[in-house]
């Protein structure tokens, strides 16, 4: 039986949790924002300008695998609270075609949630387009956390 539930966290809650741990990405005027979060799973959209594109007009590859990594943090942000120090441990990504510029969203969904590591894949992909432009996981290990 899968004792995960539901998001714990609002898609308010965690743009105010994202905006106030991470300025440099979040808030007004900043290129990430949660769409949605549910039980193991969280969309977030990259609004991606000129400082995310390379040569040849397309996002560039480390604008696409923060998008990713934001992707299953929040996913994982989702289920456990606003846990700040919860950090990366792997991430690896496949680029599978060009991106177009332009917003690029991030559906991510936890694979395994355990009490000190989760796992998570990402697709990216375009908007209204079901074709990935990238396929990601990522390993996150937790912290510990006081007893409830």
């Amino acid at each position: 039986m899968d004792a995960v539930r539901d998001a714990v966290m609002s898609v308010r809650e965690l743009e105010a949790f994202l905006v106030r741990e991470f300025p440099q990405a979040f808030g007004p005027g900043k290129p990430h924002h949660v769409v949605s979060v549910g039980r193991k799973i969280a969309t977030v959209r990259l609004d991606a300008d000129d400082s995310h594109l390379r040569p040849g007009g397309t996002i560039s590859g480390p604008a696409m695998m923060t998008l990713a990594d934001v992707a299953v943090y929040v996913a994982l942000l989702g289920q456990i609270g606003p846990v700040g120090l919860a950090v990366t441990t792997n991430l690896s990504i496949n680029f599978l075609r060009k991106p177009m510029p332009g917003p690029l969203f991030a559906d991510a969904r936890l694979i395994k949630l355990g009490k000190r590591l989760a796992v998570g894949d990402v697709g990216l992909r375009g908007p209204g387009s079901d074709d990935l432009v990238a396929h990601c996981v990522a390993t996150y290990s937790i912290p510990d956390r006081p007893a409830a």
